[in-house]
């Protein structure tokens, strides 16, 4: 009886080994969630396509038959980075960025868990169940591909890429769903300290990157959200708000162009990279 617990012991250590061998430092992740505009408008223009740096990857957090990829598996990271039926996000030239301005033994990797027209209550522990009741159809197919719960399939794909790489930030875009809302940052503040908790991480080594929606120069039709967003830092002291003035807006006042997508990637980069001792030198 000794040996067998001795050997079940010796080999839970070897084991645990092998998983922090296995673990690349300088593959650093970053989280993404949110709705539509972290999903991305649907559709990507043939200049946006790639081919990425090898070096910019993306874990699939659901299959992509079209694009050939499969649940659970890192691809380089051309688009559409969060579905199959997305198009091009914040993440997208986010990471093409970090990339550019990192040394060239840094890879970067991406895990995108979005839904369109949601509010943040989807990914809330005490609430994403009364909340996702009550989901028009096509937010429940979406939801139904994140296994019904999009924060735990986060967490989930999160634990995947924590395998291979180390978890360096959460990239968040959402808040047209709850403009107005003057709770969003205590809600935000939730969601954002259960995932340090459900990963093991902590707030000063993962810093919350949260981006504006279509701001008031670009008529966009939920400009005053951008208020409460910018208060963020106030309740999250490792927060940090990306700004959108400027990223230019599609006719809906809702969503971004390919061009407003590219600008405001680049600008998730810029804020994240200082953070982590980095200097942006290519502002491509």
């Amino acid at each position: 009886m000794k040996n067998t617990v001795t050997l079940s012991v010796l080999t839970g250590v070897l084991l645990l080994g092998m998983s922090a061998f296995s673990q690349d430092t300088n593959f650093w992740v970053f989280l993404c969630f949110g709705q539509s505009n972290m999903e991305g408008f649907p559709g990507v223009k043939e200049e946006d396509k790639g081919p990425v740096d090898e070096r910019f990857q993306v874990l699939a957090a659901v299959d992509f038959p079209k694009q050939g990829r499969q649940k659970g598996e890192w691809y380089p990271a051309n688009p559409p980075l969060c579905r199959p039926s997305t198009g091009l996000c914040p993440a997208d030239f986010f990471g093409r960025t970090m990339v550019s301005n990192l040394p060239p033994t840094i890879k970067v990797g991406i895990v995108n868990v979005a839904v369109a027209g949601c509010k943040i209550e989807l990914f809330q522990e005490d609430a994403y169940q009364a909340y996702a009741a009550t989901a028009p159809g096509w937010m429940s197919n979406i939801i139904r591909a994140y296994n019904g719960n999009p924060y735990q399939h986060l967490v989930d794909m999160a634990k995947l890429a924590q395998t291979k790489g180390v978890v360096k930030g959460i990239l968040l875009h959402q808040g047209e769903s709850n403009t107005n809302d003057k709770e969003w940052p205590n809600k935000v503040k939730g969601i954002y300290e259960n995932l340090l908790k459900d990963l093991n991480l902590k707030a000063e080594r993962v810093p919350l990157l949260a981006g504006e929606v279509v701001d008031a120069d670009q008529k966009g039709a939920c400009a005053s959200m951008n208020k409460i967003i910018d208060e963020l830092p106030n309740t999250i002291p490792t927060a940090h708000v990306v700004s959108s003035r400027g990223c230019i807006g599609r006719p809906d006042h809702l969503h971004f162009t390919p061009e407003g997508y590219r600008e405001l990637g680049k600008r998730y980069a810029a804020k994240m990279l200082p953070i982590l001792g980095y200097k942006m030198t290519d502002p491509e």
